[in-house]
């Protein structure tokens, strides 16, 4: 491969039709996921990530010893660690000096292993119920009582109503038995967190219609002598007149209890509880987002700085109006050193012996683990080192890549602008003429409590390289973005007969197509799950779009409410303000009113969106005599994970683009599926 010059002539081809170095294959396999990362006594990263090229296995690797040598698994190959809890999963390991104790994908159950042995063979410390009827997550070591505590998902009784409570289980016996149950009686529980002497336990729970992000309640047990919980308080969300959801407590090295919760400007910031007056303080009063949706579990965005004999600090970081800043925050000043790194975008943070490692990305980084080094006062970041990355992509590459525009637009909700990030067609070798302008591809996110995020995105890159334009909407309701948007969610998400593709309809003809950067006579979109329903709803309730994919996206609201799983089966119940809008704004309704072809792509073991909802919106389609096409995949659940149907899916959906409307030939070898009522 080799780069463009600036005085080398570039061909002139039809926008979509460029050839890229950026290929399905590159995007699959490097398309890897990080389901959480730590540091060992040594202060080497431990981190978890899914290999598509292995049908999606997740594994457990520890960072290399000395420079130039390759990563080390701790995990077996007929091991993958990956809980199934809330079906999202997360916090699916956790370490503790040699010992690392992981849920196993395959059974769900829990076992343990020695890190430091690489023949070790995992021992099992649950029961086996027959089958993964049983699941865990979010644990932590408990010392004082040589145990492991976890959060429990239970379905023995009932699949779609799993019992959720917090248990322990004990390390120290060679028979396996059941967890013995500390806390029960809410529909979730997360963050299990005990003080370093073992004496008090903290942690998360809410009930039914809440999601964690809407309404939750923090609780602190005090343990018993033969390891009870008892004497609980509520320390957060529990007074009715505040509406407040805390998440993320921690125990300091001093034993104070830190968490993070929106009671005071509206914004999740840093709290914490002062246990002799049993006060609630603001560590740090900012109009910016400490934290985010508790999506999946084992989250991590602040840590205490290992300081010893200087001030309390905390590393943290917060996002505001689509950026994220990393920061130190000093919690006996009540101030915040802002650090200098690359990624203008970061998740969770963890520290080792003399450093911090911080999971972030930007324009140029994919998502990355780095490590970052501060000076003696801990104020400045002096080292910044990536130590681990997503995608495998060097230099060579760079010409191909496009870099986002930040797009302001006006909401419904006075005085509220929405965002997106605008990718314009990008290739070193290719120009299109003066007179053609591309075909744009525009994407919703799922959540819908989410946020797209302007960073280094191979999936996106494939499109831009190949003359594409492409946009990431963030509309009314995404997180990160203000909070006046998220309570307005229901109004800016699920309204899809007016001001969702009022917003949508917006950004594309306003700020795209009448300034000229796209062609408004080829007009794509495509969306997964929640970003699916977008698609549906945008091509059954208005006509900017000529052709749509959706990815495992809902079709009837009324369905979802019915069949998905625990976690999310009260969601939309805050978005939806009435039993007539469950009919009115679900496209599955409206087929008479779809007026351009459609591809459809679905996992059949989804448990969130079945993959009754797709083959719903196909059959009608079908029926209808539109252009449709259905691609539904064996062992995917909601999410694809395995490299072939990641290609095949991004290979697909521009084969059904440029078919349909793209007119122009792709330059990749791709064999086209079939697609009803054209061939």
């Amino acid at each position: 491969m080799s780069s463009a010059s600036a005085k080398e002539t570039k061909f002139t081809a039809p926008y979509g039709s460029w050839k890229s170095s950026i290929t399905a294959d590159l995007v699959s396999g490097s398309d890897m996921r990080l389901g959480g990362f730590t540091s060992d006594p040594q202060g080497r990263l431990i981190w978890l990530e899914s290999r598509p090229t292995e049908s999606g296995r997740t594994v457990l690797v520890r960072q290399a010893e000395k420079e130039g040598d390759k990563p080390v698994d701790i995990t077996p190959k007929d091991f993958g660690v990956r809980t199934v809890a809330q079906e999202y999963g997360g916090g699916a390991f956790s370490i503790s000096g040699d010992t690392v104790i992981f849920s196993n994908y395959k059974d769900q159950r829990l076992y343990k292993k020695s890190m430091s042995s690489e023949d070790s063979v995992p021992v099992p410390l649950t029961p086996d119920y027959d089958g993964p009827l049983v699941c865990y997550a979010d644990g932590v070591f408990d010392s004082r009582f040589n145990r492991y505590l976890t959060v429990r998902e239970d379905r023995r009784e009932s699949s779609t109503n799993p019992i959720t409570t917090i248990v322990s289980v004990d390390l120290s016996i060679n028979n396996i038995e059941e967890p013995k149950i500390l806390v029960w009686g809410n529909d979730f529980y997360a963050f299990p967190r005990t003080d370093r002497k073992g004496e008090r336990v903290a942690w998360i729970e809410w009930g039914h219609p809440n999601m964690p992000w809407d309404r939750s309640e923090l609780w602190v047990g005090y343990i018993s002598e033969n390891g009870d919980i008892q004497n609980r308080t509520c320390i957060a969300g529990g007074d009715p007149s505040i509406v407040e959801s805390p998440t993320e407590p921690k125990w300091s090295p001093e034993g104070e209890l830190f968490f993070i919760t929106d009671r005071k400007n509206g914004f999740w910031n840093i709290h914490r509880w002062v246990e002799s007056t049993n006060a609630v303080l603001p560590v740090y009063s900012l109009n910016a987002e400490f934290a985010r949706p508790l999506w999946v579990f084992g989250m991590n965005s602040y840590e205490f700085v290992l300081n010893p004999g200087q001030r309390n600090l905390i590393a943290c970081s917060y996002r505001k109006k689509g950026r994220s800043y990393l920061g130190i925050l000093d919690v006996t000043q009540s101030s915040i050193s802002l650090l200098d790194i690359p990624f203008t975008d970061i998740n969770n943070i963890t520290c080792g012996l003399d450093c911090m490692y911080v999971e972030g990305a930007s324009a140029v980084h994919p998502l990355s683990i780095a490590k970052v080094i501060l000076d003696d006062q801990k104020s400045k970041a002096v080292d910044f080192n990536i130590i681990w990355s997503s995608s495998s992509i060097n230099s060579d590459y760079r010409p191909y890549l496009s870099s986002p525009e930040l797009i302001e637009f006006p909401t419904e909700v006075p005085g509220e602008s929405a965002y997106a990030f605008f990718y314009p067609p990008t290739n070193p070798h290719y120009q299109a003429s003066q007179e053609e302008k591309p075909p744009l591809l525009l994407k919703s996110h799922g959540g819908p409590t989410a946020e797209t995020r302007g960073i280094l995105n191979l999936n996106i890159q494939f499109w831009t390289s190949r003359g594409w334009a492409f946009v990431d909407v963030n509309y009314g309701g995404s997180t990160g973005i203000s909070i006046v948007m998220v309570e307005n969610i229901e109004i800016g998400y699920w309204d899809a007969g007016e001001l969702l593709m009022s917003m949508t309809v917006a950004v594309v003809q306003s700020t795209l197509v009448d300034s000229g950067k796209v062609d408004g006579e080829r007009l794509c979109i495509t969306g997964g799950s929640a970003g699916g329903y977008t698609t549906l709803a945008a091509l059954a309730f208005r006509e900017t779009f000529k052709a749509g994919a959706s990815l495992y996206g809902v079709a009837d609201l009324k369905s979802l409410r019915a069949d998905t799983h625990k976690f999310e089966s009260h969601y939309i119940d805050n978005l939806v303000e009435s039993e007539n809008a469950y009919f009115e704004r679900s496209p599955i309704n409206f087929v008479h009113k779809f007026s351009c072809p459609i591809i459809l792509f679905q996992g059949l073991e989804d448990k969130v969106v079945l993959p009754n909802q797709a083959s719903k919106i196909y059959h009608a389609l079908k029926d209808k005599g539109l252009p449709v096409a259905l691609v539904e995949y064996k062992g995917e659940q909601h999410g694809f994970r395995k490299a072939e149907n990641i290609k095949f899916t991004l290979e697909q959906q521009m084969m059904f683009f440029a078919r349909l409307v793209g007119h122009f030939q792709v330059a990749d070898d791709i064999t086209p599926i079939k697609i009803d009522n054209l061939d």
